[in-house]
């Protein structure tokens, strides 16, 4: 099958990333594709290894895909690249067409997001041999790569698949953690940094004029949602210099928040007495008798109290603008974020908190930490701001006030992917520890609905000066 209104059909209309590193031959850039094709589609394998065969298959909740599907949605999107540019490619079979598209309607008929728990073919067996049959057709255009007339374009792609793959690892972190909690026992679990610092207060900002977002000529990769950059004007503000922790949330608890209206956003309070909010996703009273059900969170790392200095994660944007209103303060915009994330004390706008540098271990939490959760207030000091703001990058999404909507002069990369959700979502942005280290950049905007909570999202205070 091919389709002229896939995204994997549709040229670049020059908003998309820089289709190659001015610096590489073409041999160069298909070796280093292959390279990093190899190690992405391990990666994936890898997080469903601990996994029994029953978990593959189990939708747990409408929000969350079964891990199978995963697994075939992420060999998909490679197979629309290869029937392309791949001539003697025949598509593997249209039943697997339909059942792990996800909400491309340029490519025909899907299954119900909310029902792809409910079948049991393709099996788990299948699935994997479709992923070995891609893998190995991949391979072969990727060898051709340098002869190919459209190699561009072929490397823009496919660079383009492997970084959707990486944003579906983090969302397999998401749902395994939704179907099994603290029975799926990872691969590698890596010991909590033990901070002895916990930083305090916020940080004042003098405002003016600055640069939001970046170029696409600027990376290897951006996506077509972070650019262009243009100019904005921020206020004076002030940002916290931590993430709001679980020991923070539970003062909020314990003084009635959820209980109390005014707090709430009008849509926010019809939703926690619809659903019967009363704390973050994944926390659950302790059942003993001598804590007197005191709060416990399970996750990856097991069943602990909450009473620690550990950001609080699961936060839909409406608890945490409750929290925020609560404390006296508000959410950031997008921009006082990246303005604080990204400025120093000269002006100079930089690519990350701590510099220009590249990002390493020790800067922060991403999914190579192995850690599975987010780690405490104080931790990864080497990747704080030169003002002093810490853990801008990794450990939980922050949610900002500001609407999911395209930038000025924005130009689509692809039809279906991002462009296709400005209306109704709100910004996050900085990454979690589930995020893969090469998708992390000061200028990345990840986007939920504001009643969403089930993805690594926290937040941090902000305050109008």
């Amino acid at each position: 099958m091919t389709s002229t209104s896939s995204p994997l059909h549709k040229a670049t209309n020059g908003a998309a990333h820089n289709t190659s590193h001015p610096l590489l031959s073409l041999e160069e850039l298909r070796n280093r594709l292959a390279e990093d094709f190899a190690t992405v589609r391990t990666a994936t394998i890898e997080l469903c290894q601990p996994l029994a065969i029953e978990d593959f298959v189990i939708q747990t909740a409408p929000f969350m895909s079964p891990p199978r599907w995963h697994l075939g949605h992420t060999s998909w999107f490679f197979e629309m690249l290869l029937s392309r540019f791949l001539p003697e490619y025949k598509i593997y079979s249209e039943a697997f067409l339909y059942y792990f598209n996800s909400y491309y309607e340029g490519l025909g008929a899907r299954i119900n997001r909310q029902k792809r728990g409910s079948v049991s073919r393709p099996t788990v067996q299948e699935t994997l041999l479709y992923r070995t049959r891609i893998d190995g057709h991949c391979k072969i255009l990727l060898e051709r790569l340098p002869t190919l007339p459209e190699a561009a374009e072929v490397a823009r792609l496919f660079r383009l698949g492997l970084e959707h793959e990486m944003q579906h690892q983090e969302l397999l972190v998401y749902d395994i953690k939704n179907l099994l909690a603290d029975e799926y026992k990872p691969l590698e679990l890596r010991s909590m940094p033990h901070p002895d610092y916990i930083p305090q207060g916020e940080v004042e900002f003098r405002g003016g004029l600055f640069e939001l977002g970046t170029n696409t000529q600027d990376h290897v990769f951006v996506w077509d949602n972070e650019a262009p950059r243009h100019k904005v004007y921020v206020n004076d503000f002030a940002l916290d210099t931590r993430l709001v922790t679980n020991n923070d949330f539970l003062e909020f608890i314990n003084d009635g928040g959820y209980t109390n209206y005014r707090w709430w956003l009008s849509a926010a309070w019809e939703w926690v007495n619809t659903e019967k909010i009363e704390a973050p996703m994944y926390w659950e009273r302790s059942g003993d008798a001598a804590s007197e059900g005191a709060w416990c969170i399970r996750d990856y790392r097991g069943l602990r109290s909450a009473n620690n200095n550990e950001p609080v994660l699961h936060i839909s944007y409406y608890e945490a603008s409750a929290y925020a209103k609560w404390r006296g303060k508000r959410l950031p915009t997008e921009a006082e974020w990246e303005y604080a994330a990204t400025m120093n004390a000269a002006g100079e706008k930089r690519a990350f908190p701590w510099g220009n540098g590249a990002l390493k271990e020790h800067h922060g939490n991403f999914f190579e930490n192995k850690l599975w959760s987010a780690s405490e207030a104080g931790s990864f000091p080497e990747g704080k701001t030169e003002s002093g703001i810490w853990q801008m990058i990794g450990d939980a999404w922050e949610w900002t006030t500001s609407d999911y909507a395209p930038y000025p002069g924005f130009q689509t990369q692809f039809d279906e992917y991002n462009d296709k959700w400005f209306v109704n979502q709100k910004v996050l942005r900085g990454g979690s520890f589930a995020t893969p280290r090469v998708s992390m950049r000061s200028s990345y905007r990840n986007f939920f609905a504001p009643q969403d909570r089930w993805m690594s999202s926290g937040f941090r205070c902000a305050r109008t000066l």
